[in-house]
């Protein structure tokens, strides 16, 4: 039997110029830049619309909040605002009674002010001693601090505020805010109700608390999530 031999030609070489040429890499100072452009327009963009932190300055929130807390901010639980715009994106839900809010301070809009809601739009509020009544109601408050603990919750007294003395029906997109330190909190009882376009959002999480008079790290207070 006939042996066939199979003969295989090499394919031809490529000519010189037809070698596909290397691109050229990157610099590495132009990959660091565009990176770290791309993390600062991401920061940006969840500061603007999403988580912002804030820190807790004064004790007008004791003992739910301490001088020294570092607290995340959900601000599309309300609908964002957009930035250099008036406008508001869809939020998921209303500001709720209870909810730890933080805002533009009515009498001047640069500073960030927190309160928890007490009363919302078309309540009937009303502070007598250290019970709030809505709607004729007393409020159940237990995370509330008075300076003067001797005094009987609910009694009459002396009643100088602005708002709140008689009964005080809450503006249509508006709020009644109040500190839970009742005798150290300038609030809706002095300065009037919250504007629902004023809100930034709602304080959720505690993620850093330092002591700076006694400069330590308050560790049981991390990851604390604000009711």
């Amino acid at each position: 039997m006939d042996e066939r031999k199979i003969e295989i030609e090499d394919s031809p070489a490529l000519p010189t110029d037809a070698v596909e040429p290397k691109r050229r890499r990157k610099s590495i100072v132009r990959e660091y830049a565009e990176a770290i452009a791309i993390a600062v327009l991401l920061a940006l963009v969840i500061r603007s619309l999403v988580v912002q932190a804030f820190t807790i300055p004064s004790g007008s929130m004791m003992d739910t909040l301490l001088v020294g807390d570092y607290i995340l901010v959900n601000k599309f639980l309300y609908g964002p605002e957009l930035p250099l715009t008036d406008w508001h994106l869809p939020g998921i839900r209303d500001p709720r009674r209870g909810d730890i809010i933080v805002f533009k301070y009515p009498q001047d809009e640069k500073r960030d002010f927190i309160k928890r809601i007490v009363a919302i739009a078309g309540e009937r509020v009303q502070v007598r001693g250290h019970q709030v009544f809505v709607n004729g109601k007393a409020l159940r408050e237990p995370y509330t601090k008075f300076a003067d603990s001797g005094t009987t919750r609910g009694a009459e007294a002396y009643c100088g505020y602005a708002y709140g003395c008689e009964p005080t029906t809450v503006p249509a997109d508006s709020y009644f805010v109040m500190g839970d330190n009742r005798d150290n909190s300038q609030d809706s009882r002095y300065w009037g109700f919250v504007k629902r376009d004023k809100i930034k959002g709602k304080a959720f999480l505690i993620y850093w608390s330092w002591d700076g008079d006694r400069h330590w790290l308050r560790w049981w207070r991390l990851a604390n999530y604000i009711p």
